[in-house]
């Protein structure tokens, strides 16, 4: 009896709050000297990596963080490469890895490639690093192991531009195996209530309008910890700014058992039990 009340009582919070935010609290709570030394760190490198090279500028800065996956970067860079939006710069910054001359990226004016002094294993830092290198209206993300369909940017800037209430537009998520057999489309409208408790968001399919929001937290989140930094920021955001869904996969998402930043399983769930979607 007192088993079920308490299992109906943690029911009852989660519908609430979410235990996403509850987990943010206590994350942010146990872990603030953590982001003071990691934020630190992040100003020294892009005082570092600006000292002597100019900004990157465009209508969209296409940040890309990188690890030791030569392969998938250069797939990832080529599929921005080809889109049909051409007005964007790419930062690629290499958490520490070393060795980005093994992707064979292309010379191109509108691409940076740059590398921390360190690896730091947080990837909101990584991502902080490359939107400070740059000047754009927009900014738009990829990791190392997903690619976009060619029409991703084209379709979510002329929304943005569309629609100037709007700070931020997310499409759908192909989400596709290792061995590359599909999984499935996460198409899921935006919801922050269900947001709190439910993790749909993914920063691969988001663009948004740079503005000071616009930063990811800098705590070390190592594998099995929740939430995931995609989660917290697109929260966070959506808190004063306003985005929306668009429910076409543009986003070719690998569900990656060997991700450096998120564990999935072979049935293709996150540890925060990331659902599976809403096939369109």
């Amino acid at each position: 009896m007192a088993r079920s009340a308490l299992r109906w009582g943690k029911d009852t919070l989660n519908r609430v709050v979410g235990w996403q935010v509850i987990f943010e609290v206590r994350n942010k709570t146990l872990k603030w000297p953590s982001v003071l030394g990691m934020r630190r760190f992040e100003t020294r490198e892009v005082k570092r990596l600006r000292s002597g090279a100019p900004v990157l500028s465009a209508r969209v800065a296409v940040v890309i963080p990188t690890y030791r996956r030569p392969d998938g970067l250069a797939a990832a860079v080529k599929s921005v490469l080809e889109q049909t939006w051409s007005d964007f710069v790419i930062v690629v910054v290499d958490d520490g890895g070393g060795g980005l001359e093994a992707a064979g990226l292309p010379e191109d004016p509108r691409l940076r490639t740059v590398s921390l002094s360190q690896n730091s294993h947080v990837l909101g830092l990584v991502r902080n690093v490359g939107m400070r290198l740059s000047e754009s209206r927009f900014v738009a993300f990829l990791d190392d192991d997903n690619v976009w369909e060619p029409e991703h940017l084209a379709l979510t800037v002329k929304t943005l531009m569309d629609s100037p209430r709007l700070s931020g537009v997310y499409t759908a998520l192909h989400r596709v195996l290792p061995d590359g057999t599909d999984l499935d489309v996460l198409s899921v409208p935006f919801d922050r209530k269900r947001a709190s408790w439910d993790s749909f968001l993914d920063c691969n399919a988001f663009v948004a309008v740079r503005s000071r929001g616009l930063m990811f937290s800098r705590m070390p989140r190592p594998i099995g910890l929740l939430p995931r930094e995609d989660w917290e920021m697109m929260y966070r955001f959506t808190r004063r700014h306003r985005i929306t869904h668009l429910p076409v996969p543009t986003v070719r998402y690998l569900v990656n058992p060997s991700s450096f930043y998120t564990q999935w399983d072979k049935d293709g769930k996150s540890q925060d039990g990331t659902i599976k979607g809403e096939t369109k």
